[in-house]
């Protein structure tokens, strides 16, 4: 997605049919899983949490939440991290994915601001993309919520979205707070009324929380692009089988933009069921957005960050070798 107009540059199913291959028409190939499937997208939406604190001026990135002993218990119920954290940062509550870190921002904000952040997103409503069989998700009523639930929906559990919804709201923070809706269709003409979610200190806050995701410490190394600097979040999500989450299967999503002080491209990459031992979101879903964004970033010919990297740093190395 181009952040700067809304438009779907790329879209893309695997494995996928030959719609003019009679033989490959099955309907599990032909779906636009993009649009028309709907799923709980786990850690991904922890950005939009920690955006919440910041525009309500609860917390700044360097305001320290204590997550020990890893643990939170909410109506009888718990919430875990994968290990005591002990003290984080707002940053490094995005850095290291902690649960109990984003549920306690979330307490603070309260369900009703929750909601009203994500329903500001386009979550739980349609896009309205010019494709058909486009699923709106779900966004329950906040009055049901108790804190257990708020909790939930902090790290992307008790609510779904198609991944074009996630692609839109993390546009959000590539455009310095400003959304647009999505269109598969090149705009010549002026681009439509934007609609202002968060200021642009806190996108650019948020962007910056990202960067170290993908640095040594963070979930997700393995996204990094090279010659660019990429923002993004991680998400391990337990996959609802027969009305429970199953132990053993996952949704595997990187979402993140590049190059991270001015993004030119956001992208969401989903990994249904990940076959192997690998399945969290930055060992499996990060190395296919470094792959593909750093692809993209330069046939678009934007300028890497790290000229001493990609191909303008080997035409630098060979000019130096020559004395050219």
């Amino acid at each position: 997605v181009d952040p700067r107009s809304g438009e779907i540059l790329a879209l893309v199913n695997q494995p996928a049919a030959n719609p003019n291959d009679r033989s490959q028409r099955k309907s599990a190939l032909l779906r636009n899983h993009a649009v028309t499937d709907v799923y709980e997208l786990g850690s991904t939406l922890k950005p939009f949490v920690v955006g919440l604190a910041l525009e309500q001026k609860l917390v700044s990135p360097n305001t320290v939440i204590d997550t020990r002993p890893g643990y939170l218990r909410l109506n009888r119920r718990v919430v875990k991290d994968i290990h005591n954290y002990g003290r984080l940062t707002v940053s490094q509550i995005i850095q290291k994915s902690s649960n109990v870190g984003v549920s306690k921002l979330a307490l603070m904000a309260g369900k009703e601001k929750l909601w009203r952040t994500y329903a500001a997103l386009g979550f739980g409503q349609p896009i309205g993309i010019e494709l058909p069989g486009e699923r709106s998700g779900v966004l329950s009523n906040p009055k049901r919520w108790n804190d257990h639930t708020l909790a939930t929906h902090s790290f992307g559990y008790g609510l779904s979205l198609t991944t074009l919804q996630l692609a839109q709201a993390y546009a959000v923070i590539a455009a310095d707070g400003l959304k647009r809706p999505l269109t598969i269709v090149h705009r010549n003409e002026a681009l439509p009324a934007a609609q202002r979610v968060f200021s642009a200190r806190t996108a650019r806050q948020l962007r910056k929380m990202m960067e170290a995701v993908v640095h040594t410490g963070g979930t997700a190394k393995r996204a990094a692009v090279n010659g660019y600097q990429a923002a993004g979040k991680t998400g391990t999500v337990h996959k609802v089988i027969n009305g429970q989450y199953a132990k053993d299967r996952y949704l595997s999503v990187f979402a993140g933009m590049a190059p991270a002080d001015n993004p030119r491209l956001v992208m969401v990459v989903l990994i249904d069921d990940p076959e192997g031992d690998a399945y969290y979101g930055g060992l499996v879903a990060g190395p296919v957005f470094s792959d593909a964004m750093g692809h993209a970033l330069r046939l678009l010919n934007v300028v890497p960050d790290d000229p001493r990297t990609g191909l303008l740093g080997e035409i630098m190395k060979t000019a130096a070798r020559t004395g050219q």
